[in-house]
C-alpha cells in the first residue's frame, strides 16, 4: 500500500499531522508513507521521523507563471508513484491544496469538506468528511481514517519531533557561551505568518517591549530569548535597542529543528498562535501562554499541552466571526485588526505571567 499525506498548509500544521503519520504507520507497517510540504520549514519538522519513507517538498504558490508550470510539473511527476490513498490533513481549505491531490491522482483521496466548498470541489475528492470547528485539528485529521474503513490505535496521541544529538549539542553550546545554563529563560516570539492579512494579528511591538523592559527591571535573573527568522529582524534590533543586552538575546537558527531544541530548555514562553506556539507545545514548554487572536479557536490550540490564554477584549469570543478556514483574510480592516491587537495591554500579560510563574513573585 502507498499513502501520500498532503500538509500544504503551515509549518505548525505539519507538525499536527505526526499523529495522523504514526497512526498510518501502526495500522500499515508495511505501507510506503510519504508526505508532500510546502515549506522548507515543514520539512525540517518531519526530519527523523521513523514512520515515514520520504518528504516531498515544494513551494505550489509562487506568484509568476513559470513557478505555476514548474509546480504543475512537479505534481505531475508524483503521478507514477501510484498513490493507493491520498490525504489532505486539516486545515487545507483552499480549493489549490485539493487540486494538487487530484493531479496527482491516488486511487483514493481523502479530504474534509469546507464549508465554502463549491459543487466542482466533489470533483477532486473521494471521500470527504465535515471539518468541525469544535474539535482540535489534530482531532479533525485523525477523523479521516474512517474513510479508509480504520480506527486509531494508538492509546495516545502527541505532536512528534525526532531531535538530532547535533542539535542538542547545538543548544548546550549556546546556553554556555552565553552563560544561560543556570538562568530562567523566557522565549518570547513576538511575529507571525506573513501569508494573507496574519500579520496583522501580532501584539504591538511596542507593547513586547514595554513587557521585555518590566520583565529586565523586576526579575533581572530572567533572561530574555527572542525566536523567530528573516521577518522578525527589525522588530528585534528595535527591541534590542531600548533593552540590556545581558538581558536579552536574540535565537539565530539554522532551521526550525534547532529553534524546537532550544525551546526545549525555555521555562517559559509567549506567542500568538503562530508555529512556535506548536512547537513549544511539542516539546513541552513548562508555561506556556498565549496571546488571543481573531484567530485563536479550538483547532489551532497547543495540543495535549496545558497553556494560558491572555484574552483579548476586542475579539471577546468572537473568533469564527474574524476568521474562518474558508481561505480568505481575517475580517477587519487594517487599522481595526491593529486596534484589536492592542487592546491587549502589557499590564494585562505581565500580571498573568506573575499569577501562573511562582518564580515571578519576589518582582519589586
Amino acid at each position: 500500500m502507498k499513502i501520500l499525506v498532503i500538509s500544504l498548509a503551515g509549518v505548525g500544521d505539519t507538525l499536527l499531522a505526526t499523529p495522523l503519520i504514526h497512526e498510518l504507520r501502526a495500522i500499515f507497517p508495511a505501507a510506503v508513507i510519504d508526505v508532500l510540504v510546502l515549506w522548507p520549514g515543514s520539512r525540517d519538522v518531519l526530519e527523523g521521523n521513523p514512520h515515514l519513507n520520504t518528504v516531498f517538498q515544494k513551494n505550489l504558490i509562487k506568484d509568476n507563471q513559470l513557478n505555476k508550470l514548474a509546480a504543475l510539473r512537479f505534481l505531475w511527476s508524483l503521478r507514477p508513484r501510484h498513490y493507493d490513498v491520498s490525504i489532505n490533513t486539516h486545515p487545507q481549505s483552499k480549493i489549490l491544496y485539493r487540486l494538487a491531490a487530484r493531479i496527482i491522482n491516488a486511487r483514493t483521496r481523502i479530504s474534509h469538506n469546507y464549508h465554502q466548498n463549491k459543487w466542482f470541489d466533489r470533483l477532486l475528492g473521494d471521500h470527504t468528511l465535515p471539518q468541525d470547528y469544535e474539535k482540535h485539528s489534530v482531532e479533525n485529521t485523525l477523523a479521516l481514517l474512517q474513510c479508509l474503513g480504520v480506527q486509531p490505535v494508538l492509546p495516545q496521541h502527541d505532536c512528534e519531533l525526532f531531535l538530532s544529538r547535533g542539535e542538542i549539542a547545538w543548544v548546550d553550546a549556546f546556553l554556555s557561551e552565553r552563560n544561560l545554563g543556570a538562568r530562567t529563560r523566557f522565549g518570547i516570539h513576538v511575529g507571525s505568518s506573513g501569508t494573507k492579512n496574519l500579520a496583522l494579528r501580532r501584539w504591538p511591538v511596542d507593547h513586547y517591549l514595554s513587557l521585555i523592559q518590566r520583565m529586565n527591571q523586576n526579575h533581572p535573573e530572567v533572561a530574555i530569548l527572542l525566536f523567530g527568522g528573516p521577518e522578525e529582524e527589525q522588530a528585534h534590533e528595535q527591541i534590542l535597542a531600548r533593552t540590556s543586552h545581558s538581558h536579552v538575546f536574540v535565537v539565530k537558527t539554522a532551521n526550525f529543528r534547532q529553534t524546537a531544541a532550544l525551546l526545549r530548555t525555555c521555562d517559559l514562553f509567549i506567542s500568538g498562535d503562530t508555529s512556535l506556539m506548536h512547537l513549544a507545545a511539542a516539546v513541552k514548554v513548562p508555561k506556556q501562554f498565549v496571546i488571543e487572536t481573531p484567530t485563536f479557536y479550538k483547532p489551532n490550540h497547543p495540543y495535549n499541552q496545558p497553556f494560558s490564554m491572555i484574552r483579548n477584549p476586542e475579539v471577546a469570543g468572537r473568533n469564527l466571526q474574524y476568521y474562518l478556514y474558508d481561505g480568505r483574510d481575517i475580517r477587519g480592516t487594517n487599522d481595526e485588526l491593529r486596534r484589536c491587537m492592542a487592546s491587549i495591554t502589557v499590564d494585562s500579560v505581565y500580571q498573568m505571567l506573575r499569577a501562573e510563574c511562582q518564580f515571578l513573585h519576589g518582582s519589586r
